[in-house]
Parts: C-alpha cells; sequence; structure tokens
C-alpha cells in the first residue's frame, strides 16, 4: 500500500469516527500535548540561567518546573482549587465565585459568541474570516446606539431592560449586513471569501478608528474610545461581584444561543439547506436550493452571529467602545475547528480556550517563565486538539474512495490485449 493510499485510510478512519471516538481522540491529543509541553519546558528550564534549580530529575537541575507550571496555569484559571505543595489535596477555601475563575467564564462567553459565527459559515461551505471585522462594526455599532438612546430612556432597571436588548439587536443587524457583503460578492461574483473577509476586516478597523476619533471619541480621554455608557445601561456582574468584566446573564444568554443555531442547523429546512450546500452543493442545487440565496443569508447569519460578540463584549467588558479590539474574531477559528464546527461543541472548545488564555496570565506573573514560552504551550495544545478535527474536516472535503482497478465482468482488467 503507498503512502497516499495509507493517508487516505487514516482520514478514512477519522472521518467515520463516531462522537466517543472523537472525544477520546481530543482528550488523547491533550494529553500528548502537555506532555510535548514538559518536555518543552524542561529543555528552556535547562539552558536558561538561574541561581536555584525549580526541580532536579535524574541528577539535573532544571530552572522550571513542568508540574508546577501546570498547575499555576489551571490554578490561575480556575481560582486556585488545588494546593501547589500538595496537588492531590482540594483546596477547602476554594471559592469558585473569584476573579480568575469570572475571568475564564468571560473569555469563555466571548469566544461562544465567535465560536458560532465562524462554525456556521463552516458549514455552509464557507470560510468566514472577517468575523473580527463584523465583531468591530457590530460593538461600534452597540456604543453609539446606546450612547444616542440613553438620554430619552429613564434610568435604572427599566431603562437597562428597554436599551440592552435593543443595542444588542443593533449590533447584531450591523454585523450581519457587514457578512452579507462578502456573501453577496461570492453569490453574485464568485469572489473568493476568504479574501474578501480579510481584506473587510482592515476596512471595518479603519471605519471604526475614523469614526470614533473624528465623530464620537471621549473628551476626556487621550485614547480612541466613545464616551462610556451609564452603568445601568451594561450588563453588570450578578453572581461574580470580584469578577467586574463578567456577567452570568451574557453567558447564559450565549449558551441560549447554542441551542437556538443547533436546532436552526439540524432541525429546520433552513439549515438543511445550509448543510447540504455546504457538504454536497451540486446535490443541493439540483433538489431546488437556491445556492446564490443561502450563500448570503449564511453570511449573514454568520456575520449577525459575529456582531452580536461585539455587541456583548461592548456591553458586558469595555462599557464603551475602544480601539484595540481584542482578536476574538480569529480565536473564534480556532474555537470552530475544536468543535468541528458543532455548536454544541463550541461551549468546552471555548472553555478550553478561555482557561488557556487567563491562565497564561497566572503563568506569566506566578512563575519565572517567559510570556514567550508561555505562548508557545498554549499554542501546543490547541495545535493537537486542534489538528485531529481539522484532518477529521479535509477528510469530508475530499474523495476518500480507495483506487480500484475497473475490471471486466470475465475477471481480466478491461483494455487488456487479447493473446
Amino acid at each position: 500500500m503507498s503512502a497516499a493510499e495509507n493517508a487516505k485510510a487514516v482520514l478514512r478512519r477519522l472521518t467515520a469516527a463516531s462522537a466517543t471516538e472523537r472525544i477520546l481522540i481530543s482528550f488523547a491529543a491533550l494529553v500528548l500535548a502537555v506532555l510535548v509541553g514538559a518536555v518543552i519546558i524542561l529543555v528552556s528550564g535547562r539552558i536558561t540561567t538561574c541561581q536555584t534549580a525549580a526541580t532536579t530529575l535524574f541528577g539535573t537541575g532544571f530552572c522550571y518546573d513542568p508540574v508546577e507550571v501546570y498547575l499555576v496555569l489551571f490554578n490561575g484559571a480556575l481560582g486556585e482549587p488545588f494546593l501547589l505543595n500538595d496537588p492531590a489535596l482540594f483546596n477547602p477555601n476554594w471559592n469558585p465565585l473569584n476573579f480568575g475563575f469570572a475571568l475564564t467564564l468571560k473569555e469563555t462567553t466571548l469566544l461562544v459568541f465567535t465560536g458560532l459565527s465562524v462554525a456556521v459559515s463552516f458549514r455552509a461551505g464557507l470560510f468566514n474570516i472577517g468575523t473580527q471585522g463584523q465583531l468591530v462594526l457590530g460593538g461600534l455599532a452597540t456604543a453609539l446606539f446606546s450612547l444616542f438612546v440613553a438620554p430619552f430612556l429613564p434610568s435604572g432597571l427599566v431603562g437597562g431592560l428597554v436599551l440592552i436588548p435593543l443595542a444588542v439587536v443593533v449590533g447584531t443587524l450591523v454585523g450581519g449586513l457587514y457578512g452579507a457583503i462578502p456573501g453577496a460578492l461570492k453569490a453574485y461574483a464568485d469572489a473568493n471569501e476568504v479574501i474578501t473577509t480579510i481584506m473587510l476586516n482592515f476596512i471595518a478597523a479603519q471605519i471604526a478608528f475614523v469614526l470614533v476619533s473624528e465623530f464620537f471619541s471621549n473628551p476626556d480621554s487621550q485614547v480612541v474610545e466613545t464616551t462610556p455608557l451609564p452603568s445601568w445601561a451594561t450588563l453588570l456582574p450578578v453572581a461574580f461581584p470580584q469578577g467586574g468584566d463578567f456577567s452570568v446573564l451574557a453567558l447564559a444568554f450565549g449558551l441560549a444561543l447554542v441551542v437556538g443555531v443547533w436546532f436552526l442547523l439540524e432541525q429546520t429546512s433552513f439549515g438543511y439547506d445550509l448543510r447540504t450546500s455546504g457538504e454536497q452543493p451540486e446535490a443541493a442545487e439540483y433538489g431546488g436550493v437556491d445556492a446564490k440565496r443561502t450563500t448570503v443569508t449564511s453570511m449573514f447569519l454568520s456575520g449577525a452571529l459575529g456582531g452580536m460578540g461585539g455587541a456583548i463584549w461592548v456591553l458586558m467588558v469595555m462599557g464603551k467602545w475602544q480601539a484595540g479590539v481584542p482578536s476574538l474574531g480569529f480565536d473564534g477559528i480556532t474555537v470552530s475547528i475544536l468543535a468541528g464546527n458543532n455548536p454544541f461543541g463550541v461551549v468546552p472548545a471555548a472553555l478550553l480556550f478561555g482557561t488557556l488564555k487567563s491562565g497564561s496570565l497566572a503563568v506569566q506573573f506566578g512563575t519565572g517563565v517567559p510570556k514567550q514560552l508561555v505562548g508557545v504551550l498554549r499554542g501546543l495544545i490547541i495545535l493537537f486538539v486542534a489538528m485531529p478535527e481539522f484532518f477529521r474536516m479535509l477528510g469530508s472535503a475530499i474523495d476518500l474512495e480507495p483506487d480500484r482497478e475497473t475490471v471486466a465482468t470475465d475477471g481480466g482488467a478491461l483494455g487488456g490485449d487479447d493473446e
């Protein structure tokens, strides 16, 4: 069997893997990533100069202890549930309603929206790299709408109940309309959506920067940002008083949205058309699906989810729009791949990504490990976990049928010479 046939066999096996097998593969990949990361930590600790070794193995001192690094990472992300001096002992004073866990849930919440955004486009056979731009403009629209409408509403709970949902809807619509642009270019001009969405990311960032810096800037700040929203017009923390930039309400809304997107994709005729267009476009058109309309609608839905993520970022995290929006849209691509483009899979994938992002901060401040090495560890875990799912998606997109010779009815190969 040739190398190409072996590769196809592996891809066929990954493509046919059950949900349980995929979970086990991801878990094995996570364990392998941790082990490889531990080796990298030890090697880095060996070539680094330090006064006191953090750990000693086989009579050799190392400046970095991989066990300590990983414990600090997960302790920082979850709020120190384990005692560092005794990893087997659960911390009896652990309070889950702490700042570290709130930071993890904040990252998770935002990545649920962007992960869903990318997953929808993937399921439609489209690659939306423009979630970042849709998030930027959706967040800006949310902030500007809130600032314009807030003076006409009563302050307090009543005003917030009216304004916040409307602001989210405005951000969602703006993100959806911006996402529909590359969808229309793809449908009616056959423009590659990868190129158009990448370019539209830069355009969105510049549009937002110019609008805020020239017309809607905060006169009391030297930073390119809007005037802060009233506190009653933002999503305030309820269960996490120490986590000032995380709201349980936003997470609950994100989880409800996961169920809604799954239902839309799996239980409705629109979802069937969308999935069929992505998996078998020729069959979809033969079955009467309007491929062009489905392309535009799919990108509108994907952009709307990205814009909704921008609205939540403004209302939950910032309380205003500010230049330098974090790369949540690009992180959503990784989350979607980790999830296998499954809406329900987006939640654990976002939680893993959020844990790594928040825990990395604890490692930087709690150990002597440089931030560059922390970035390598985080990327290593994401790479190892994402690769099996990436190859499974690749296998679903190409022809994996085994090569067979065409055989004549009499058992001889067609085209052979008769003697």
